[in-house]
Formats: C-alpha cells, sequence, structure tokens
C-alpha cells in the first residue's frame, strides 16, 4: 500500500510510459520533493566571530538536501518494491548528516556566545507530495480526452531543440516546471494598489542603468547566503553591475571592481536567479553542478530591458544606505518554507496592473514576460547584514510606516523584462517551450522561490545624490525618463504616484487587509486542443491555425508603464493547507509582515511573542485524474482477483452438484 501511495505521486505517464522517465540531466520527473526546516531562517542572533563557520555549515545543509532530493527522485522503482526504502535509504541517512552539522553549528555558537538551543529538532525532514504528477491519458483539462502535457514522452526527455520530447509534465530536466505553474494573465483581475502619499513623502526617483548581464556573468554562488562556498546557490544567477562578484570576493574586491552600469559611481551587485527556456539547449553548466546535475537545465534568456529604480517613501524622507549593505528579498526556498517571505511579481507588459506570485504568466501575442521585485525599505540604522540576512531590513506597513527603530532609505525596485512566448501547455511545451527560473533542485522551479540580491557599493557622493533626488521629489539618474516636456532631474509639475504597493508585504493569511485589495485567485487556462499557445503564427509552420490556442488576448492592450512605474509587492492571497505541525510562526503587524523580520517558524534561542503558524507553500494541483497508473492498477486488482475467486468457486459448486 505504501508504494502504490507513492506511485500515484510518481507515475502517471502514459501509454504505459512511466513518469520517472530520465533526461539528459540524471534527474528524473519528481512526483515528490524533500521538506526540511529551515535552519538559515531560525538563526537570528550568531555571533560575528561564529558567522563565516556557520555560513559554511548552511551551505552543507543545503547540499545535503540537494543530494538527498536526487537520490529519492531516482529512487522511484526500489520506493515501489519497498515501502520502507526511502525512509532507510534516504531520508534516516539525511537527518543523521543533518544532526552532525547541526551539532557542529551549535558549537561553533558556542566557543564565543551562547549554546543556541532546540537545533537537533531541525535535523528531521519529510517527504512530501510535490503537485508534479503527470495527468492520465484520457482526462485532458477539457474533459475531452486532450493530449497532456509530458503524454508520448518516450526516452528523449532531453531532445529538445526541435520540439521533440519535453519531460513528462515536468520540464526539461523533469523537476518542474509543469502546466500548473502557468496562468493566463488575461484572466487576472487588476490588484495593484498604491499608498496615498501624505505630509513628508519623498516623491522623487533615482534610475540607474547597468545594462541586462549581455557579457554573461554568471555563477551559481551566493556571496550573501554562502561566502566562500562554491555553488553555494545550487542555482545559476544573472549578475549586473558589480563584475567581481563571487563566493570568494571581499568588499574590497567588489569596491575595486568593474561595473557595467552607466554610472561608474555605481559599483552595486544587482543578481537573480536566470530564467531558462526549457528547449534542449545544451547550455555552459549542463553537466555542472548549479546546472543540469541539480535540474537547472535549458537556455538561459538574455532580459530585454532591466530597469534599476531607488524610489521614496509615502510618508518620510529617506535616509542614505550604509554602504556594503546586503538585501535578499524574496525566498528561495518558499516552495516548502511556506509563502510568509516570497516577494517576487509575474505580469506581462501591457498587463502590469495584473500581477502573479504564485504563476508565471502566459503573455498574449505582442506582449513580453515581466519580472519585479520591490526590496525592504527600511533599515534598523546600524547593521549592513544579519544572521539570516533578513532581520537588519524591513518593509514598511502598508501605509509606508517603518517598524520602530528602523529608518526609510531609497527602496530598490527591479523590472527584468524578457522576449519569450507563451507556452504550449497541451503538449508540455513541445511546439513552444516552457519557462521556468532557477531553483533549488528540491523547488521545482516554483515561480513562488523567486528573489533577487543587492549589494550597495555606490559611491557616497552618489549616494548622496540619490537620497537628495528622491527628497526633492525629482527624476534623476543614468537611466531616468523624463516624462513628455521634462528634463530628467527637473522636480515633476504635479505630485508622482508611490509605486504600486511600495511597502507591502506579500499577505500569508487568506483575510483581506484594509489597507491592500486581495489579488484575485488565479487559475491554469485549460489547454489548448492543438496549436502554439500563446504562440506566434507561423512558428511552426501551420499558417497561424495555432491562434485559438494562445491565451485570449484583449484588442488593445495597454501600454506598458514606465520603468519607474513598476508593478507592486501587493498582499497575495495563497492557498494555505495545514502547515507542519511543531512550527510557529513569528509575531506579525497589521500587514503580515512577520515583526522579527523572519516570517518563518519561531527563532532558535530567542524569545518570541506566540503568533499565527505560517502558511504552507501553495500546491499546484495536478491536471487531471484518471486511471492508468500503477496505484490505479493495484486499486483495481483487489476486485478483479475477488471476483476470479468467486467464479472458480462456482464452478466448483456447480461440479459437485452434478456429482450428486
Amino acid at each position: 500500500m505504501a508504494a502504490n501511495v507513492y506511485a500515484s505521486a510518481t507515475d502517471g505517464g502514459s501509454g504505459g510510459e512511466p513518469a520517472q522517465t530520465r533526461s539528459g540531466t540524471g534527474v528524473r520527473t519528481a512526483g515528490a520533493t524533500i521538506d526540511c526546516p529551515d535552519v538559515g531562517s531560525r538563526l537570528t542572533s550568531v555571533p560575528e566571530q561564529a558567522r563565516a563557520e556557520v555560513d559554511k555549515e548552511l551551505a552543507l545543509l543545503d547540499e545535503q538536501i540537494a543530494k538527498a532530493y536526487q537520490r529519492l527522485s531516482e529512487s522511484a522503482q526500489q520506493i515501489q518494491q519497498d515501502s520502507g526504502f526511502a525512509d532507510n535509504a534516504i531520508m534516516n541517512p539525511l537527518k543523521e548528516k543533518r544532526g552532525a552539522t547541526l551539532e557542529r553549528i551549535a558549537i561553533a555558537i558556542d566557543r564565543v556566545g551562547d549554546r543556541p538551543e532546540g537545533l537537533d529538532a531541525l535535523a528531521a525532514c519529510t517527504v512530501r507530495e510535490s503537485g508534479n504528477q503527470a495527468p492520465e491519458q484520457g482526462e485532458g483539462q477539457d474533459g475531452g480526452g486532450a493530449e497532456q502535457p509530458g503524454q508520448e514522452q518516450g526516452q528523449g526527455g532531453q531532445e529538445q531543440g526541435n520540439g521533440e520530447g519535453q519531460g513528462n509534465n515536468g520540464g526539461q530536466a523533469g523537476n518542474g516546471p509543469v502546466a500548473a505553474d502557468f496562468a493566463d494573465i488575461t484572466s487576472v483581475q487588476p490588484n495593484v494598489n498604491s499608498p496615498r502619499q501624505k505630509g513628508n513623502a519623498s516623491r522623487g526617483t533615482f534610475a540607474t542603468s547597468c545594462g541586462v548581464n549581455e557579457n554573461g556573468l554568471f555563477n551559481s554562488d551566493n556571496i550573501i547566503a554562502a561566502p566562500g562556498v562554491t555553488n553555494g546557490a545550487h542555482h545559476f544567477h544573472d549578475y549586473v553591475g558589480n563584475q567581481a562578484n563571487n563566493a570568494f570576493a571581499s568588499d574590497q574586491d567588489l569596491a575595486n571592481a568593474e561595473t557595467s552600469c552607466d554610472d561608474q559611481g555605481d559599483k552595486s551587485s544587482y543578481y537573480w536567479p536566470v530564467l531558462r527556456v526549457q528547449n534542449g539547449t545544451q547550455e555552459q553548466d549542463a553537466d555542472s553542478p548549479g546546472g543540469g546535475i541539480e535540474g537547472n537545465a535549458g537556455a538561459i534568456v538574455t532580459p530585454k530591458q532591466v530597469t534599476l529604480d531607488f524610489v521614496g517613501n509615502p510618508r518620510d524622507k529617506v535616509t542614505a544606505m550604509p554602504r556594503l549593505l546586503r538585501i535578499i528579498t524574496g525566498d528561495a526556498k518558499s516552495f516548502v518554507n511556506g509563502t510568509a517571505n516570497a516577494n517576487a511579481s509575474w505580469s506581462c507588459t501591457g498587463f502590469e496592473d495584473r500581477q502573479l506570485k504564485d504563476k508565471y504568466p502566459l503573455c498574449p501575442k505582442g506582449s513580453d514576460v515581466v519580472r519585479s521585485f520591490k526590496f525592504q525599505s527600511c533599515w534598523d540604522g546600524r547593521n549592513i547584514d544579519s544572521a539570516n540576512h533578513r532581520t537588519h531590513v524591513a518593509f514598511a506597513d502598508a501605509s509606508g510606516v517603518c517598524p520602530s527603530g528602523f529608518r526609510p532609505i531609497p527602496q530598490l525596485v527591479q523590472r527584468i523584462v524578457y522576449d519569450v512566448d507563451a507556452p504550449s501547455l497541451n503538449d508540455g511545451g513541445r511546439t513552444t517551450p516552457l519557462f521556468a527560473v532557477d531553483s533549488f533542485p528540491e523547488q521545482l522551479h516554483k515561480p513562488v522561490t523567486d528573489h533577487g540580491d543587492f549589494i550597495n557599493v555606490f559611491d557616497e557622493d552618489l549616494m548622496g545624490e540619490v537620497v537628495d533626488c528622491i527628497n526633492d521629489g525629482r527624476k534623476c539618474g543614468a537611466g531616468a525618463e523624463a516624462e513628455p516636456g521634462e528634463e530628467p532631474g527637473q522636480e515633476p509639475s504635479e505630485e508622482p504616484s508611490q509605486e504600486p504597493g511600495a511597502g507591502e508585504e506579500p499577505s500569508e493569511e487568506p483575510t483581506k487587509t484594509p489597507e491592500a485589495p486581495q489579488e484575485q485567485p488565479t487559475r491554469t487556462p485549460d489547454a489548448p486542443q492543438d496549436g502554439n499557445a500563446g504562440g506566434k503564427p507561423g512558428d511552426t509552420g501551420d499558417d497561424g491555425k495555432d491562434e485559438a490556442s494562445r491565451p485570449p488576448a484583449t484588442d488593445k492592450p495597454a501600454p506598458a508603464p514606465e520603468p519607474s512605474d513598476s508593478p507592486a509587492d501587493e498582499a497575495e492571497v495563497y492557498a494555505t493547507p495545514s502547515a507542519k505541525s511543531g512550527e510557529q510562526g513569528g509575531a506579525k503587524d497589521d500587514t503580515g509582515e512577520d515583526a522579527d523580520g523572519l516570517g518563518q517558524s519561531q527563532a532558535v534561542g530567542t524569545a518570541t511573542s506566540a503568533a499565527a503558524t505560517p502558511a504552507a507553500p501553495p500546491r499546484t494541483e495536478p491536471q487531471a485524474i484518471g486511471s492508468g497508473n500503477l496505484a490505479d492498477t493495484g486499486a483495481q486488482l483487489w476486485p478483479a482477483a475477488a471476483g476470479a475467486v468467486l467464479v472458480i468457486a462456482g464452478f466448483v459448486v456447480l461440479r459437485r452438484a452434478r456429482r450428486t
């Protein structure tokens, strides 16, 4: 029975082909993933002398999870044959390794401070359903037996280049994305609001222009979260601005580096996970950690446009960011951690009043994909980083007020535009490939895991200009675009509206806050019957026959906003399954932001007030439920066997009756 339960989550290919088809990367389609407590977010207080050692041990925990996930995803057959295989061969060894690593963390902190309590309770991990199981043959989304993503996969998952072979409902590398990760932007209701500016508001915008990573600077390091550790991110990043960013760069290296920014006084580092099209292209990292080995496969897409705006506060003047301030926005582990710290938005040009948090957008013809981040805009006035990389900065509340003890700083708003077509969901991306951001392998490329990173390496004089520009209500900087009749640096004739949703955090409670309207629930559009969903006519030589398969477009999309009008960081309603037992959320303020900045479980060794349990990550629903997989076969076998026994018994009774 245990094997059948696992099979229901991992099997499901059509035509007798198992969904666990191997791709060229060594990763298989995953019906399950590994859920481990995020230790880093719990360590809110680590002595400075111990941080380097603790960071390396935290990076080792991530590596252990990645290897265990890969083993799990490759072991479907053994698990089906032995219900105890996953625990005995994967989960119990993982718990032992994590226990030893957590003990080393406790010892490192104990040498220079107070030993944290309760770390050993974070060693155990669980296997949970991913939501990526493939739909069944004959159970199309329209109920009419339409072909579903990943059907007729065969063994060619890596041969994507000509539209041949897509991972069975799990992307090129088998661990995502899936059709359920996408939503038609035209089906989303407008959900962006802007806080009203009052009194001493800082109304200006400073724009810096740093290119689109045309230099091709990539690596899978993370100098903020895992300094000194190669492949600390387990996924590739795009970098613009500072050209020396890797795991081993010192503060002096960053200060002395070249920059891709037009204003050479801005040597800041801006980076985010790359976006890939799942088309079978073998990139430079195809056989490397952080790349194909860990399920990050396909062609890396260079952005069409990147805008980097620093905006003000709707209630007060801003103060200068400290040099070398580090900020991470979003949570790379939101799929298993829960959505409290999720903070990326997805939309399409012409539709940026509609923002998605947990779906990738299907954009109509002529519209580009837009990905945006609004960074924390309040600073504690003391620290340029913190042990969990969160508690030294915070979001303002819905009205723009910073938490007690924090001061407003210029808020970085990133807007990244990509020229990628809406994928064809009906055939798993064969006609037009799926796209997704890189992620930790067990996070399955979910859009809710998207995140951005920033290190401030502005010259102090230039940072002073940024602050003056914003506080004076002007539009300044190398990337500024003036309104008609205005010159960059000129004070606007009218008060511009504050950036949409500035200072808001995605809400993890399924209730409506008075400050911000809730985003309408998004739905995955029905898979089109044929052709290129959202693609361009002629892409497949079908003379536009695929026109009906694209997401419905409005007659005339609204014009794309200026770069300074970046998408909102509005409150979001998430599906909220039962939270993991034993985890307690941090104290909340009235916007849903954690008062202690954690947004996750109660900090280890730190007293916090009681609060609501954090929301579990959004679960992607299977595309369809049907028959034909191993679990269904097992479920149908018992009545068939019982019937056979009854038939045989009947013959025996009949024969004996005739003899007598």
